[in-house]
């Protein structure tokens, strides 16, 4: 499901994906009116809407415009299908393309595991008293 991170985060969060092999979207965001608050158009040297291909072992660090203005999400598929140079943003700095049918363009999902890491801007003054209280000297 797309979505953003919102606004209690740093615009910068990193996502060490272990496990399987899993394709993260990335979309314009809609505005209220249902119609893309920017043209489709490019971040850097990529086309939006566009894929990552997050590998096992590997780190993404998502910041800036991609953050503030894409949506994220993976999408409740078990297989990633369509995968190539044209459909996937980092296509040519992937490590190992094994997991990858290259003759169909599919990925079968397996079990993965996402440590996400997040900037907390502030911190709600009832969490701080349940929390904060457990780092205290």
């Amino acid at each position: 499901m797309p979505h953003e991170d919102g606004k209690a985060y740093a615009s910068v969060v990193a996502t060490v994906s272990l496990g399987a092999t899993v394709c993260l979207s990335l979309t314009p965001k809609l505005s209220s009116h249902g119609v893309d608050d920017e043209e489709k158009g490019e971040v850097g040297k990529w086309r939006i809407p566009t894929r990552i291909l997050q590998e096992p072992r590997s780190l993404l660090i998502t910041t800036g415009t991609a953050y503030e203005s894409l949506l994220h999400g993976v999408d409740a598929v078990e297989i990633d299908e369509g995968l190539s140079t044209e459909s996937v943003a980092n296509w040519d700095l992937l490590g190992d393309r094994m997991p990858i049918d290259d003759a169909r363009g599919r990925n079968v999902r397996g079990t993965r595991i996402s440590l996400t890491y997040r900037d907390v801007l502030k911190v709600s003054s009832a969490a701080n008293k349940v929390l904060g209280g457990l780092f205290k000297r």
